[in-house]
């Protein structure tokens, strides 16, 4: 058994905490602190500090948050009113919306495995956002 302290190999101690674990863990423990110091030398030698001008996705990661309850609840609320929206459409309006707006296809490709006409398809998403519009317009 080996004596290690804490405070050694964790930011957070602020104060020495010791404590006793196998020979094979301090082991670990001493080289992985090694391979930081290395590659924090590696880093500064190479110049390769990151800057948030470099358009490497850094800053936009740094600038997203994690949303608030409030905003997950209110996306929660949008969804179904979305989805009661298009429950309301009839069966085949709702499965050209569906297809086209949300799974993305083109409207050639939902004519197509529908066997009908490509205009057909249009109108029928272009009345069925309009009807999905004036539902949502009536329940608030």
């Amino acid at each position: 058994m080996t004596t290690i302290n804490l405070k050694d190999f964790y930011a957070w101690y602020t104060h020495d905490e010791y404590i006793d674990v196998s020979d094979e863990v301090a082991a670990e423990m001493r080289a992985d602190k090694l391979y930081e110091a290395a590659y924090q030398r590696r880093v500064i030698r190479n110049k390769a500090q990151y800057s948030l001008d470099c358009d490497d996705g850094i800053e936009y990661s740094a600038c997203l948050s994690e949303p608030t309850p409030q905003e997950l609840l209110e996306r929660m609320e949008r969804f179904c009113d979305l989805w009661n929206a298009l429950n309301t459409l009839p069966e085949t309006q709702g499965r050209r919306v569906d297809a086209c707006i949300i799974e993305g296809k083109s409207y050639a490709e939902v004519a197509a495995a529908e066997g009908v006409n490509e205009s057909a398809v249009r109108h029928a998403v272009e009345r069925g956002l309009k009807n999905m519009k004036n539902y949502l317009k009536n329940c608030q």
